[in-house]
């Protein structure tokens, strides 16, 4: 089993921490308890942040003309200003992080899909958009693994935040060191998974680690981490997946039954056809490099991209779209 460093992320504090929801709940999500043991979460909560109580009167984004305002219906008070100076000081201060998990559509924490209201009054027209704290995220932080507890439900969703998380997590602990070993190692111990999601960024970051002109780690480094952010920025496709196993079932071509590639092959197409996640393909790699002690294979983050613990099939149905 790998040895995972733990992810920092900023979590919204309503999320399985505290009670501070604007009707003093504590939202559930199986997924924040199940990162817990393996991550270190910051949480915030920006409208407590600026001095609204628990509880308190529900805010809402307004459009104004041009602009977009968040205002307190039932009082009229406008915080706009209060939330903008916070996220801007709390986002400045936010450190070296790997991720956030926010609330979805809320309209300070939400990605997407947030309400963004014509007016004050009750049952004025609605667009969609981001809440303040959740766009100024995307805008900033675009580059590392965001996500909405709502969008986290989906399993494909959810497998590809995980990825990004934790690889962003390990490339973070490297960079600390300064070495260019580690990153070579890092490198290698990725590249099934780096194939698996651009096979183009995968050969850009092997010339950066190769660096033939000897340019400075730190600028190599810095190159790498920028690169990885790119080929991370999409789930990869079924069709990239299912080149990686069959590049790693070559490996084991020569000890394996005509009936063993024939169960591996159905496999694939039951993952082709989404009957199966890939887990059960990649589980059946897995064992074949126990059986015959493939070292190179055995290094590979693409059959633990993240805690075997964290795998799960449970699927809202929602959000399938990334």
């Amino acid at each position: 089993m790998r040895e995972f460093p733990k992810p920092r992320v900023i979590l919204s504090r309503c999320l399985e921490v505290d009670a501070c929801r604007y009707n003093g709940a504590m939202i559930p999500s199986e997924v924040v308890k199940q990162l817990m043991p393996h991550v270190e979460f910051r949480p915030v909560c920006p409208e407590v942040e600026i001095g609204l109580g628990i509880p308190r009167r529900p805010i809402r984004i307004v459009r104004a003309g041009d602009d977009l305002r968040l205002v307190q219906p039932e009082t009229g008070r406008d915080v706009t200003d209060d939330m903008v100076g916070f996220v801007k000081t709390f986002l400045d201060a936010v450190g070296d992080v790997d991720g956030f998990v926010l609330k979805f559509r809320s309209p300070s924490c939400g990605m997407k899909e947030v309400k963004i209201h014509s007016g004050i009054e009750k049952g004025a027209s609605s667009s969609k958009g981001a809440g303040f704290f959740g766009g100024a995220v995307i805008e900033r932080f675009s580059g590392l693994a965001v996500e909405d507890e709502g969008r986290l439900k989906n399993f494909r969703i959810r497998e590809h935040f995980l990825t990004k998380l934790f690889m962003l997590a390990a490339l973070r602990d490297v960079l600390a060191k300064g070495k260019m070993h580690d990153l070579v190692e890092f490198h290698t111990e990725n590249k099934l998974l780096l194939m698996a999601y651009s096979q183009k960024q995968l050969k850009a970051l092997g010339g950066l680690v190769a660096n033939p002109d000897k340019r400075p780690v730190e600028e190599i480094m810095a190159g790498y981490r920028a690169g990885l952010e790119v080929a991370l920025g999409t789930a990869p496709r079924c069709a990239s997946c299912i080149n990686v196993l069959m590049h790693a079932l070559g490996y084991f071509s020569k000890q394996l039954t005509s009936k063993e590639k024939a169960f591996f092959l159905d496999s694939l197409t039951d993952f082709r056809e989404q009957r199966r996640p890939l887990s059960v393909p990649a589980g059946i790699l897995k064992s074949y490099i126990v059986r015959f002690e493939e070292p190179y294979l055995a290094r590979q983050t693409f059959f633990e991209p993240y805690p075997d613990s964290m795998v799960s099939i449970t699927d809202s149905g929602k959000g399938r779209s990334l």
